[in-house]
């Protein structure tokens, strides 16, 4: 039995799964899923790289976010992240949950009020929060990190970036995750509000706050926990 063409094309979803748990550079993974998806749609190598190249310059403005990463580099070498560290332990922030709930919930309500650029894995994770909760750790701990912590601090600041945004975003009533789901429910022929939509919104954006600040109450034990002989 052949496998239709429509099937192959998920073979470009197979390319993504394999390159980002070989952790391959993403942009790498992302140009080798593309072509393997037009490839076994049908199409040749040199209809393939077309589409990718029309694709990118019809939406060339989204290059424009690209320029601010200079920048965050040359913040970082004038010092940004000492300066964020100084900052927290002015606040009198201890404990790293403290730090990641705080910022959990100035993201979630930014971005529930449309304001999602605030925020970010490149401007804000790596600059200030991240060193913000290896500081709030090391005035936990009072002595260095071990890598291994270290490393899951990182990480829990860009899970709480993550999580934050995607569920405060779909609160916001022009955002477009809201308008393609109205788009889609109303082509199947169900017509609801976009209000509507952004009030049950709601309900997982109040879930995803408790669920998060459990964690974070759990991570500050693990820490705690780690201190004593």
């Amino acid at each position: 039995m052949q496998a239709s063409p429509s099937l192959l094309t998920l073979f470009g979803l197979a390319v993504i799964v394999v390159g980002v748990g070989a952790r391959i550079n993403i942009m790498l993974v992302i140009i080798l899923s593309a072509l393997t998806t037009c490839l076994c749609s049908g199409a040749s190598l040199v209809a393939a790289i077309a589409t990718i190249g029309h694709y990118f310059t019809a939406n060339r403005y989204m290059t424009v976010l690209w320029s601010i990463l200079p920048l965050v580099g040359l913040l970082e070498h004038a010092g940004l992240p000492q300066a964020s560290r100084t900052f927290i332990g002015r606040l009198g922030v201890n404990t790293p949950g403290h730090v990641l709930w705080l910022y959990f919930l100035l993201r979630q309500i930014t971005a529930a009020l449309g304001l999602t650029s605030l925020g970010g894995q490149a401007q804000m994770v790596r600059p200030l929060l991240a060193p913000m909760v290896e500081e709030a750790a090391l005035r936990m701990k009072k002595q260095p990190l071990p890598d291994e912590l270290s490393q899951k601090l990182k990480a829990e600041a860009a899970a709480v970036d993550n999580v934050a945004v995607f569920f405060g975003e779909d609160i916001f009533l022009a955002v477009a995750s809201i308008l393609l789901m109205e788009t889609v429910l109303e082509n199947a022929g169900l017509r609801i509000s976009p209000w509507h939509l952004s009030f049950w919104a709601i309900p997982s954006a109040l879930m995803a706050a408790a669920v998060t600040y459990i964690r974070m109450k759990r991570l500050d034990r693990a820490i705690g926990r780690r201190n004593r002989p």
